[in-house]
């Protein structure tokens, strides 16, 4: 017999509903639209924003595929519940369990060098959270001065490299960033590899280190483009410098 599929808690149907709603409207498409993007039927896609049926996790990963948007919650305060049976990652994620992972739980500063300003950095929260309907963990970024470019995704941890992955995949098109597992005080470093966006509709794949910072370590984060004069530039700046120094990664030039 097929395995039904896992619906949405009434609340997280309410919460995906909304954010549907409103990149409608934003977007000014119509639901017939969606529905065709999302390869779903008119009638469905009305019941589940009408409220007449719980999303199911199938129809929110198509809906969350056809808008390039998150749909499911992450929490902003991440709280770490007590392990049950089944919260294990899929194989293509690791096989990880929660207890393993939990101290990657967390919010955190993101900084990386600022790709439109070779002497500023550019910092953002991400949060990374346990996902309960896809039994991993997964990550979401926010408050990003260019919010049109915002990630989320998975989270893979396999034990054979002992580093962590966090993978965005929109339609086939990756950005991938690789760190180490936590150090004691809860910092990860690594690289960044994703696309600059430039004049029109030119990309160009580009590399660089970041640096994931517990948010409870930094006082008052700064957020944004962050120059020199900024209080946490120096600071942000020594944690960039240890990604290459140490080195956590190593960046080549041919």
């Amino acid at each position: 017999m097929p395995t039904p599929d896992k619906q949405l808690s009434a609340e997280q149907s309410r919460h995906v509903a909304e954010t549907i709603r409103e990149e409608i409207a934003r977007r000014r498409i119509s639901r017939q639209t969606l529905a065709e993007q999302a390869k779903l039927s008119l009638s469905t896609l009305e019941k589940v924003l009408g409220g007449r049926r719980p999303f199911t996790l199938a129809t929110t990963v198509r809906l969350e595929q056809a808008l390039g948007v998150p749909l499911r919650k992450l929490p902003d305060v991440v709280t770490i519940a007590p392990p049950v049976n089944g919260e294990v990652a899929p194989d293509s994620l690791g096989s990880y369990a929660r207890r393993a992972v939990a101290r990657i739980e967390g919010t955190y500063v993101t900084v990386r060098p600022s790709f439109g300003d070779k002497d500023a950095i550019y910092a953002y929260r991400t949060v990374i959270a346990w996902d309960e309907a896809a039994s991993s963990l997964g990550f979401r970024e926010s408050e990003r001065q260019d919010s049109d470019y915002t990630q989320f995704g998975e989270v893979a941890v396999p034990n054979e490299s002992g580093f962590v992955y966090l993978v965005t995949n929109r339609h086939g098109q990756h950005r991938v960033i690789t760190v180490s597992r936590p150090r004691n005080s809860g910092e990860m470093y690594g690289i960044i590899t994703t696309l600059l966006a430039g004049r029109g509709a030119v990309l160009t794949p580009i590399a660089a280190p970041i640096a994931f910072l517990p948010l409870k370590n930094i006082a008052n984060p700064s957020l944004g483009r962050i120059s020199s004069e900024d209080a946490n530039y120096k600071v942000y700046r020594e944690h960039l410098r240890r990604t290459v120094d140490e080195p956590f990664a190593i960046l080549l030039q041919g």
